[in-house]
Protein backbone atom coordinates (compact mmCIF):
# COMPACT_ATOMS: atom_id res chain seq x y z
CA UNK A 1 0.00 0.00 0.00
CA UNK A 2 1.31 3.47 -0.81
CA UNK A 3 0.05 6.72 0.22
CA UNK A 4 1.49 10.41 -0.48
CA UNK A 5 2.63 12.17 2.25
CA UNK A 6 3.67 16.00 1.28
CA UNK A 7 6.70 15.22 -0.89
CA UNK A 8 7.50 12.03 0.17
CA UNK A 9 6.10 8.15 -1.18
CA UNK A 10 5.11 6.23 2.06
CA UNK A 11 5.00 2.72 1.90
CA UNK A 12 4.69 -0.05 4.21
CA UNK A 13 8.19 0.28 5.39
CA UNK A 14 8.91 3.76 5.27
CA UNK A 15 6.92 6.87 7.01
CA UNK A 16 8.92 10.00 6.75
CA UNK A 17 7.71 13.32 6.02
CA UNK A 18 10.03 16.99 6.03
CA UNK A 19 9.30 19.79 5.28
CA UNK A 20 10.24 21.93 1.99
CA UNK A 21 12.49 18.87 0.66
CA UNK A 22 11.92 15.78 -1.18
CA UNK A 23 13.32 12.13 -0.77
CA UNK A 24 13.04 9.16 -2.79
CA UNK A 25 12.10 5.50 -1.45
CA UNK A 26 13.21 2.53 -3.29
CA UNK A 27 10.37 0.81 -5.13
CA UNK A 28 9.49 -2.91 -3.58
CA UNK A 29 7.73 -4.84 -5.67
CA UNK A 30 9.70 -3.85 -8.98
CA UNK A 31 11.55 -7.35 -9.28
CA UNK A 32 14.73 -5.21 -9.37
CA UNK A 33 16.83 -5.19 -5.87
CA UNK A 34 17.87 -1.52 -5.51
CA UNK A 35 19.60 0.28 -2.62
CA UNK A 36 18.65 -0.48 1.01
CA UNK A 37 16.53 -3.46 -0.20
CA UNK A 38 17.81 -7.11 0.71
CA UNK A 39 16.14 -8.69 -2.31
CA UNK A 40 13.19 -7.56 -4.54
CA UNK A 41 10.93 -10.89 -6.26
CA UNK A 42 13.22 -13.59 -7.69
CA UNK A 43 15.92 -10.99 -7.41
CA UNK A 44 18.56 -12.14 -4.46
CA UNK A 45 21.54 -10.57 -5.86
CA UNK A 46 23.41 -14.44 -5.36
CA UNK A 47 22.18 -14.72 -1.98
CA UNK A 48 20.95 -18.21 -0.98
CA UNK A 49 20.80 -20.10 2.76
CA UNK A 50 23.91 -21.15 2.98
CA UNK A 51 25.03 -17.56 2.24
CA UNK A 52 22.87 -16.49 5.32
CA UNK A 53 24.12 -19.10 7.78
CA UNK A 54 21.82 -22.40 7.05
CA UNK A 55 23.45 -25.61 5.98
CA UNK A 56 20.68 -25.84 2.88
CA UNK A 57 17.47 -24.96 2.12
CA UNK A 58 15.49 -22.35 -0.68
CA UNK A 59 15.82 -19.03 0.47
CA UNK A 60 12.95 -16.56 -1.48
CA UNK A 61 11.99 -12.70 -0.93
CA UNK A 62 9.42 -11.41 1.20
CA UNK A 63 6.72 -8.80 -0.07
CA UNK A 64 8.73 -5.71 2.06
CA UNK A 65 11.88 -6.95 0.34
CA UNK A 66 13.88 -8.59 2.83
CA UNK A 67 14.75 -12.42 2.90
CA UNK A 68 12.49 -15.23 4.01
CA UNK A 69 14.60 -17.87 5.73
CA UNK A 70 11.50 -20.17 6.25
CA UNK A 71 12.42 -23.06 4.00
CA UNK A 72 16.01 -22.23 4.94
CA UNK A 73 17.42 -25.54 6.72
CA UNK A 74 20.16 -25.64 9.83
CA UNK A 75 21.90 -28.55 11.12
CA UNK A 76 20.34 -32.14 10.92
CA UNK A 77 17.64 -34.99 13.37
CA UNK A 78 18.80 -37.82 14.77
CA UNK A 79 17.69 -40.85 16.21
CA UNK A 80 14.32 -40.17 17.02
CA UNK A 81 14.21 -36.47 16.94
CA UNK A 82 13.86 -34.47 13.36
CA UNK A 83 15.55 -31.97 12.07
CA UNK A 84 13.68 -28.57 11.58
CA UNK A 85 14.09 -24.98 9.87
CA UNK A 86 15.90 -21.81 11.81
CA UNK A 87 14.23 -18.43 11.02
CA UNK A 88 16.30 -15.79 11.65
CA UNK A 89 14.64 -12.38 12.28
CA UNK A 90 15.64 -9.70 10.20
CA UNK A 91 17.10 -6.61 11.76
CA UNK A 92 14.88 -3.68 12.86
CA UNK A 93 16.65 -0.18 12.08
CA UNK A 94 16.46 2.83 9.77
CA UNK A 95 18.90 3.45 6.74
CA UNK A 96 19.43 6.97 5.71
CA UNK A 97 21.10 8.31 2.63
CA UNK A 98 21.55 11.56 0.22
CA UNK A 99 23.65 14.72 0.44
CA UNK A 100 25.94 16.82 2.60
CA UNK A 101 29.22 18.32 2.63
CA UNK A 102 31.97 16.33 1.09
CA UNK A 103 34.21 14.68 3.60
CA UNK A 104 32.80 16.02 6.32
CA UNK A 105 30.53 14.61 9.34
CA UNK A 106 26.93 14.39 9.46
CA UNK A 107 24.88 13.75 13.06
CA UNK A 108 21.40 11.71 13.53
CA UNK A 109 19.53 12.65 16.05
CA UNK A 110 16.95 10.03 17.01
CA UNK A 111 14.38 12.24 19.21
CA UNK A 112 17.10 14.97 19.93
CA UNK A 113 19.70 12.98 21.06
CA UNK A 114 22.88 11.75 18.96
CA UNK A 115 22.38 8.51 17.42
CA UNK A 116 25.25 7.98 15.12
CA UNK A 117 27.74 10.23 13.03
CA UNK A 118 28.96 9.82 9.63
CA UNK A 119 31.15 11.45 7.01
CA UNK A 120 29.86 11.55 3.53
CA UNK A 121 32.05 10.84 0.88
CA UNK A 122 34.04 13.66 -1.67
CA UNK A 123 31.13 13.71 -4.21
CA UNK A 124 28.72 14.69 -0.85
CA UNK A 125 26.68 11.55 -0.87
CA UNK A 126 26.50 9.66 2.60
CA UNK A 127 24.64 6.16 3.63
CA UNK A 128 24.10 5.55 7.26
CA UNK A 129 22.24 2.51 9.04
CA UNK A 130 21.32 2.12 12.83
CA UNK A 131 19.99 -1.25 13.59
CA UNK A 132 18.69 -2.53 16.70
CA UNK A 133 16.22 -0.22 17.01
CA UNK A 134 12.73 -0.82 19.14
CA UNK A 135 9.36 -0.73 16.81
CA UNK A 136 7.86 2.42 17.52
CA UNK A 137 7.33 6.08 16.48
CA UNK A 138 10.44 8.49 16.32
CA UNK A 139 11.59 12.23 15.22
CA UNK A 140 14.94 12.01 13.08
CA UNK A 141 17.05 15.01 12.34
CA UNK A 142 19.96 15.22 10.11
CA UNK A 143 22.50 18.04 10.29
CA UNK A 144 25.99 18.86 8.99
CA UNK A 145 28.80 20.65 9.99
CA UNK A 146 30.30 22.95 7.38
CA UNK A 147 33.58 24.77 6.42
CA UNK A 148 34.24 28.01 8.53
CA UNK A 149 32.76 27.07 11.89
CA UNK A 150 29.25 27.11 10.83
CA UNK A 151 26.73 24.30 11.41
CA UNK A 152 23.74 23.80 9.18
CA UNK A 153 20.19 23.91 9.83
CA UNK A 154 18.21 20.83 10.86
CA UNK A 155 16.61 18.21 8.32
CA UNK A 156 13.79 16.53 10.43
CA UNK A 157 11.54 13.89 10.04
CA UNK A 158 9.23 11.54 11.08
CA UNK A 159 9.32 7.50 10.88
CA UNK A 160 7.55 4.58 12.06
CA UNK A 161 9.43 1.63 12.52
CA UNK A 162 8.56 -1.97 12.23
CA UNK A 163 9.82 -5.18 13.98
CA UNK A 164 11.68 -7.00 12.00
CA UNK A 165 11.57 -4.25 8.78
CA UNK A 166 14.34 -1.68 8.22
CA UNK A 167 12.90 1.56 7.15
CA UNK A 168 14.56 3.28 4.46
CA UNK A 169 15.01 7.16 3.97
CA UNK A 170 16.78 8.22 0.88
CA UNK A 171 17.09 11.75 -1.02
CA UNK A 172 17.71 13.12 1.98
CA UNK A 173 19.39 17.13 0.83
CA UNK A 174 20.73 19.59 4.02
CA UNK A 175 20.40 22.53 3.26
CA UNK A 176 23.89 24.71 2.97
CA UNK A 177 25.44 26.76 5.91
CA UNK A 178 25.67 30.47 5.15
CA UNK A 179 27.90 33.33 6.17
CA UNK A 180 28.43 36.81 5.67
CA UNK A 181 31.71 38.53 5.91
CA UNK A 182 30.36 41.80 7.56
CA UNK A 183 28.01 41.89 10.23
CA UNK A 184 27.42 45.64 9.13
CA UNK A 185 27.98 47.27 5.33
CA UNK A 186 28.30 50.73 4.56
CA UNK A 187 25.71 51.39 1.91
CA UNK A 188 27.00 51.01 -1.55
CA UNK A 189 29.88 48.57 -0.24
CA UNK A 190 29.81 44.93 -1.10
CA UNK A 191 28.79 42.48 1.04
CA UNK A 192 30.00 38.87 0.63
CA UNK A 193 27.70 35.71 1.07
CA UNK A 194 29.58 32.34 1.60
CA UNK A 195 29.32 28.71 2.64
CA UNK A 196 29.26 25.08 2.55
CA UNK A 197 27.15 22.88 0.54
CA UNK A 198 27.59 19.72 -1.89
CA UNK A 199 29.77 19.94 -4.96
CA UNK A 200 28.05 21.37 -8.08
CA UNK A 201 25.10 22.62 -6.82
CA UNK A 202 23.35 25.54 -7.99
CA UNK A 203 23.09 27.68 -4.75
CA UNK A 204 20.27 30.33 -4.64
CA UNK A 205 20.70 32.95 -1.88
CA UNK A 206 17.59 35.30 -1.33
CA UNK A 207 17.87 38.61 0.44
CA UNK A 208 15.48 40.29 1.84
CA UNK A 209 14.07 43.59 1.31
CA UNK A 210 11.61 45.66 0.06
CA UNK A 211 11.84 43.93 -3.37
CA UNK A 212 13.49 40.18 -2.70
CA UNK A 213 16.86 40.32 -4.17
CA UNK A 214 17.92 36.61 -5.34
CA UNK A 215 21.74 35.97 -6.29
CA UNK A 216 22.63 32.36 -7.77
CA UNK A 217 26.01 30.86 -7.93
CA UNK A 218 27.46 27.48 -7.68
CA UNK A 219 29.52 25.55 -5.20
CA UNK A 220 32.92 24.32 -6.53
CA UNK A 221 34.51 20.42 -5.74
CA UNK A 222 35.31 21.08 -1.98
CA UNK A 223 31.42 22.07 -2.07
CA UNK A 224 32.47 26.01 -1.23
CA UNK A 225 30.21 28.95 -2.46
CA UNK A 226 30.99 32.35 -2.48
CA UNK A 227 28.88 35.37 -3.67
CA UNK A 228 29.66 38.85 -3.44
CA UNK A 229 26.99 41.30 -3.57
CA UNK A 230 26.93 45.36 -3.83
CA UNK A 231 24.39 47.27 -1.10
CA UNK A 232 23.43 50.68 -3.48
CA UNK A 233 20.29 49.30 -3.84
CA UNK A 234 19.58 48.12 0.07
CA UNK A 235 17.81 50.79 2.40
CA UNK A 236 20.16 51.64 5.69
CA UNK A 237 18.51 49.07 7.53
CA UNK A 238 18.36 45.12 8.96
CA UNK A 239 18.47 42.94 6.02
CA UNK A 240 17.73 39.27 6.43
CA UNK A 241 19.33 36.35 3.99
CA UNK A 242 19.21 32.54 3.27
CA UNK A 243 20.71 30.02 0.71
CA UNK A 244 19.22 26.91 -0.57
CA UNK A 245 21.07 24.48 -3.03
CA UNK A 246 19.53 22.51 -6.18
CA UNK A 247 21.18 19.85 -7.87
CA UNK A 248 19.65 16.68 -9.84
CA UNK A 249 16.27 18.15 -9.43
CA UNK A 250 16.22 18.26 -5.63
CA UNK A 251 16.05 21.29 -3.81
CA UNK A 252 16.68 21.80 -0.54
CA UNK A 253 15.05 24.03 2.24
CA UNK A 254 16.02 27.13 3.47
CA UNK A 255 19.55 27.72 5.74
CA UNK A 256 19.97 29.27 8.65
CA UNK A 257 18.57 33.00 8.81
CA UNK A 258 21.74 35.48 8.56
CA UNK A 259 21.39 38.78 9.32
CA UNK A 260 23.44 42.25 8.79
CA UNK A 261 22.66 45.97 8.37
CA UNK A 262 23.33 48.57 5.74
CA UNK A 263 24.39 51.35 7.81
CA UNK A 264 27.44 54.39 7.18
CA UNK A 265 30.53 52.01 7.72
CA UNK A 266 31.57 48.23 7.82
CA UNK A 267 32.35 45.84 10.90
CA UNK A 268 33.50 42.93 10.16
CA UNK A 269 31.54 39.53 10.80
CA UNK A 270 34.33 37.41 12.98
CA UNK A 271 34.53 33.71 12.12
CA UNK A 272 35.39 31.30 14.64
CA UNK A 273 38.76 30.25 14.54
CA UNK A 274 41.68 29.01 16.14
CA UNK A 275 44.97 30.23 14.83
CA UNK A 276 46.97 26.64 16.21
CA UNK A 277 45.11 24.92 13.32
CA UNK A 278 47.12 26.81 10.54
CA UNK A 279 50.27 27.60 12.33
CA UNK A 280 51.81 24.42 11.22
CA UNK A 281 55.71 24.92 12.27
CA UNK A 282 54.43 25.57 15.90
CA UNK A 283 55.89 29.02 16.53
CA UNK A 284 52.99 31.15 17.35
CA UNK A 285 52.57 32.47 14.15
CA UNK A 286 51.17 32.29 10.54
CA UNK A 287 53.74 33.27 7.94
CA UNK A 288 54.92 32.52 4.98
CA UNK A 289 56.54 29.54 7.00
CA UNK A 290 53.58 27.86 7.35
CA UNK A 291 52.42 28.96 3.53
CA UNK A 292 56.01 27.36 2.38
CA UNK A 293 54.79 24.02 4.41
CA UNK A 294 51.32 23.97 2.20
CA UNK A 295 52.92 24.88 -0.50
CA UNK A 296 54.79 22.11 -0.84
CA UNK A 297 51.57 19.57 -0.12
CA UNK A 298 49.57 21.25 -2.78
CA UNK A 299 47.79 18.69 -5.03
CA UNK A 300 49.97 15.91 -3.54
CA UNK A 301 48.78 12.99 -2.31
CA UNK A 302 48.19 12.26 1.26
CA UNK A 303 49.25 15.50 3.01
CA UNK A 304 49.86 15.27 6.90
CA UNK A 305 46.90 15.98 8.79
CA UNK A 306 48.51 18.98 10.19
CA UNK A 307 48.59 20.57 6.73
CA UNK A 308 45.17 19.24 5.77
CA UNK A 309 43.45 22.53 7.25
CA UNK A 310 40.07 21.50 6.28
CA UNK A 311 40.61 17.41 6.58
CA UNK A 312 39.22 16.71 3.31
CA UNK A 313 42.55 14.51 2.02
CA UNK A 314 44.15 17.36 0.24
CA UNK A 315 45.79 20.61 -0.02
CA UNK A 316 44.27 23.26 -1.86
CA UNK A 317 42.67 26.66 -2.01
CA UNK A 318 40.55 25.81 0.84
CA UNK A 319 43.02 25.16 3.11
CA UNK A 320 44.95 28.72 2.17
CA UNK A 321 42.02 29.83 2.47
CA UNK A 322 41.85 28.85 6.25
CA UNK A 323 45.32 29.76 6.75
CA UNK A 324 44.81 33.69 4.76
CA UNK A 325 42.16 34.01 7.49
CA UNK A 326 44.62 33.26 10.76
CA UNK A 327 47.35 34.75 8.66
CA UNK A 328 49.76 36.88 11.63
CA UNK A 329 52.34 37.48 9.37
Amino acid sequence: MYLALRNFIISNEVYASTQEASTRSSVCGDGVKESGEQCDGSDLAGASCTSQGYTGGTLSCSASCTFNTSACTSGGGGGGGGGGGVTIAPETGITISGYAYPGLEGTLLKDAQVALVTTAGMDGRFNASLIGLSAGSYIFSVYSEGRFGTRSALFSFPVIVTSGATARVSGIFIPPTLRVDKSQVKKGDDITFFGTTTPGSLVNITVNSFNNIILQTNANDDGVYLQAYNTSELDKEEHTVQARAVLNGQLTSNSKVVTFVVADSNITQPIPHDITKADLNDDGRVNIVDFSIAAYWYKRLSPPASVDLNTDGKVDIVDFSIMAYNWTG
